[in-house]
């Protein structure tokens, strides 16, 4: 009931009413400022964002995952003795069958080398771009994987496993940690052709469905497909079906609260919807001037694909995408069609990785230029690197086969230590020899540039609580700041 004043009212009974309202007032901001109101609020919402458990150095993930895998000892990871010995037998080497299906001879780098910055940091002369930017990215010369195919390697290294099935780390992270904005995807994965393997790279696995990435292709005018509101359908009429499907759903919900997926589903209607007005904004890039498209190289045919991806990365994480991870899609040859694992350099070492690096250095030194003009580099974590490497030896003459002993991956931003060089291969790059990293290394050092305890985040499936990082993984202290 409304409570009336009149003149004769004293000023005491005036003060005396009105408090209980100043302390209903105060009773909610303290609830929200503690968090209580708004989890309350969010209750059904899994994607909700949760504070990270300690303090955290990085807010978002940029992943450029080069597809195929480029050869270490043609892009970073230089050595001299491979260039001297070219056409030997390598040491230990069959020479009828060599390593793998290789010929055992040594083939060297095609490419001119030279040191940049004050790190002095080694890079071949198809990285224009990114040598410029040495000083600020931590490479790690001693990454290994299980696996000399493409699809378990590159589910090895998104899912910390080589068999299918099990949640990537972008799923982990939203799981972990959320959303901050509730109107775009927390984890989006960017490709032109889809890597081999496919959906399964980045799937959520057994964690409930809700923490799948966003799958485009930014290449068209409409990247996420079935998104556009139906022009006979008006907002009201599509919010009141939205309203009826969600209270018929949260009632079957209720009767069976053990199954985590069916709020899920009813989160990913609700997105889908708020969706079709935040989601074409941020892939406009028509806002986006002149020059700042140039700096990606969306003026060139080379990399305006790739460039352009970078680029909407970019928004997107400005616009609170807690995970964007990007699988580049570039021509296998000079002038060829573009393939589902692109860097895989079979026959000709020189025309694929210069195919290749045309595409990516470009927009991957502008996306590293435009995050620190920003100030979004230091709470961003930029990844780059592949699957696993290749032979220091030779395949049908001008080529590499593949190689899961030694491959080269390069942090940028987030907390990481710029200019540093981690780890060794031997002197031929075949094999990591000093402090060799694997995938749950790698996992558990972003979790914690993310504020999590990568032992802690954990989810129980078929009676056993599973972890990103299995029962392994070393934090890479040497690499942060």
């Amino acid at each position: 009931m409304s409570q009336h004043f009149s003149p004769a009212d004293s000023r005491r009974s005036f003060l005396q009413h009105a408090g209980l309202g100043c302390g209903s007032v105060a009773l909610t901001t303290l609830l929200h400022q503690q968090g209580i109101l708004a989890a309350e609020n969010n209750a059904g919402n899994p994607l909700v964002a949760k504070p990270a458990p300690a303090a955290p150095r990085a807010k978002a993930v940029i992943w450029l995952f080069q597809t195929g895998s480029p050869s270490q000892v043609d892009t970073f990871d230089y050595k001299p003795e491979l260039q001297k010995r070219d056409g030997t037998t390598l040491a230990g080497a069959d020479p009828k069958t060599g390593f793998f299906t290789t010929s055992g001879k040594c083939l060297k780098s095609p490419f001119r080398w030279a040191q940049h910055g004050q790190s002095g940091a080694w890079t071949s002369e198809i990285f224009p771009n990114i040598s410029q930017h040495v000083d600020d990215i931590a490479f790690v010369y001693s990454c290994y994987s299980q696996s000399n195919n493409h699809t378990p390697a590159m589910l090895e290294f998104n899912s910390g496993m080589i068999r299918q099935g099990f949640p990537s780390m972008g799923s982990w992270l939203t799981y972990g940690l959320g959303s901050e904005n509730s109107n775009l995807p927390a984890y989006v994965v960017m490709h032109g052709t889809k890597p081999r393997g496919g959906d399964p790279i980045w799937s959520s696995g057994f964690l409930p469905s809700v923490y799948q990435a966003t799958s485009l292709d930014p290449r068209g005018e409409k990247p996420i497909a079935n998104l556009q509101q139906p022009a006979e359908l008006p907002d009201q009429q599509q919010r009141t079906l939205l309203n009826a499907l969600r209270s018929v759903n949260a009632r079957h919900a209720q009767e069976r609260p053990f199954d985590r997926d069916l709020n899920a589903r009813l989160e990913s209607f609700e997105l889908a919807y708020r969706m079709q007005t935040s989601a074409p904004e941020a892939f406009d890039l028509t806002q986006e001037p002149d020059h700042i498209q140039e700096l990606y190289g969306l003026n060139r045919a080379e990399s305006k694909d790739y460039g352009r991806q970078c680029l909407i990365a970019r928004r997107l994480i400005e616009r609170g995408v807690r995970f964007v991870q990007i699988f580049a899609a570039c021509p296998n040859t000079p002038g060829g069609a573009v393939s589902d694992v692109p860097w895989d350099a079979h026959n000709d070492i020189n025309g694929n990785h210069r195919a290749c690096a045309s595409t990516v250095d470009q927009p991957t030194a502008a996306l590293l230029t435009d995050l620190k003009q920003r100030g979004l580099f230091d709470e961003t974590i930029v990844i780059y690197g592949g699957e696993f490497g290749r032979t220091s030896d030779s395949q049908d003459v001008g080529g590499r086969d593949h190689n899961p002993n030694a491959f080269t991956t390069w942090f940028a931003g987030g907390g990481f230590r710029g200019g540093t060089q981690y780890g060794a291969s031997d002197e031929f790059g075949y094999k990591s020899v000093e402090n060799r990293v694997n995938a749950h290394d790698i996992h558990a050092t972003v979790l914690h540039q993310m504020g999590i305890d990568h032992t802690q985040l954990t989810y129980r499936f078929n009676g056993r609580d599973f972890r990103l990082t299995d029962v392994s993984g070393e934090i890479l202290h040497d690499i942060l700041v």
